[in-house]
């Protein structure tokens, strides 16, 4: 692994933490209900909390508003950082098909096969007939096919056969992308004022025209209304640094963005603070919010995101530059990890409601335990089917070389 991957490998160990952590912890928000959610009452909102645990802690909410602001975008970042040079190295047709391999056909057995499994503890948590066939009854009679943390695939598997189409049908544009990206080598707060003004752009009309929380699916995919432009933002413009080349752009760790981690941490808190606030002018009802407070409210998202996603970058590129042991395994199986860890979560959740113990320690438990559990898992399946480790994909996270 070249110097350049090393602290990108360890941020994707530190992604992939956090997303089990922030799973691990919906189900002791301070802000949901006291009730679970009622499994056939629109609009669903059990699909984001499955589990509603009578225990909370408003440090989980402080957690869990951070990283729904920014993790997401990290990580179509991170995909689309390395999808240049896996064009290059593999070819347009080559790479597609192993996009599929990778990223497609996990997302339908993450759909069809995790995703109910998953639901199944939601459901039993309301149910008057818990049984699997009562809920398989109840799951067909849903207008959609709730995929779960999933939707994270379908949207990367579009967002790479958008890539390969620029590369195989206009390879000077995607020259032209690397020179321009080549031009914030060395000015990475002239490239957070760039990205957070396309974010704007991309972002804040949709937020305003449908909300900034509002998804819609059809069957398995789901998308956030007003996300799909802002993630198209992050891919390609970490497609385009991909382009210029890693080790001599923006995010070599000897560059201005590793050394000054400290500002960028500092402009992350200061940003999410002011999308709180602002953000908490509007939550008595978005609709009925003065037009003035949700554009303000939108406004501070696409600063606060890049903000965000810069801090971790930083802090990686400066703090994480040795390798280890224990943070190469994790990274090697963040991409299972990622499918298999959320039915883990939620049955945990489920099994815990009973329990009498506080929302920390219980939320412990469960990221403890379920990490553990998936990792095992993971590291279990790539011992037992070496030949299907390319199906069960190392790098469709962030696409590592090797």
């Amino acid at each position: 692994m070249s110097a350049p991957n090393v602290p990108l490998s360890n941020l994707r160990a530190v992604v992939i933490l956090i997303v089990v952590a922030f799973h691990s912890a919906l189900a002791y928000l301070a802000s949901q209900p006291a009730d679970p959610f009622a499994f056939d009452a629109a609009p669903y909102r059990w699909i984001a909390f499955p589990i509603l645990d009578q225990q909370r802690w408003f440090g989980f909410d402080l957690f869990c508003a951070w990283q729904d602001i920014s993790l997401m975008s990290l990580m179509f970042f991170l995909a689309g950082l390395f999808t240049p040079a896996s064009l290059r190295r593999k070819g347009s047709l080559a790479y597609l098909s192993e996009r599929w391999w990778r990223i497609g056909l996990p997302f339908l057995f993450a759909a069809g096969v995790l995703s109910p499994l998953a639901y199944f503890a939601s459901y039993r948590a309301t149910a008057a007939d818990p049984s699997a066939a009562a809920f398989w009854q109840h799951w067909s009679a849903l207008p959609m096919w709730p995929a779960g943390p999933a939707w994270f695939l379908w949207q990367l598997l579009v967002l790479s056969t958008l890539a390969v189409g620029l590369h195989a049908l206009a390879p000077q544009w995607v020259q032209a992308l690397g020179r321009l990206a080549g031009t914030f080598s060395d000015r990475p707060l002239a490239l957070f004022i760039s990205l957070s003004a396309l974010s704007i752009l991309a972002y804040v009309p949709l937020a305003m025209i449908f909300t900034p929380w509002d998804w819609t699916s059809l069957g398995p995919f789901a998308l956030q209304l007003s996300r799909p432009l802002h993630y198209v933002v992050y891919f390609f413009v970490a497609f385009a640094i991909g382009s210029y080349g890693i080790e001599r752009g923006v995010l070599r760790p000897d560059g201005p963005l590793a050394r000054y981690w400290p500002a960028w941490l500092a402009a992350a808190v200061a940003s999410i603070l002011a999308w709180g606030g602002l953000t908490s002018l509007t939550l008595a009802g978005w609709a009925s919010s003065p037009p003035a407070y949700r554009l303000a409210a939108a406004l501070a998202f696409p600063p606060a995101c890049a903000a965000g996603v810069f801090c971790l970058l930083a802090i990686c590129l400066r703090l994480m530059r040795t390798r280890h042991r224990l943070l190469d395994s994790l990274s090697a199986n963040a991409y299972r990890i990622y499918l298999l860890h959320y039915a883990v979560v939620v049955w945990l959740q489920y099994a815990l409601l009973g329990v009498r113990l506080g929302a920390a320690e219980k939320a412990v438990i469960v990221f403890v335990v379920a990490l553990a559990m998936s990792w095992a898992a993971s590291v279990g399946w790539m011992r037992l089917a070496p030949l299907f480790s390319d199906l069960a994909g190392k790098r469709a996270i962030a696409d590592q070389l090797r």
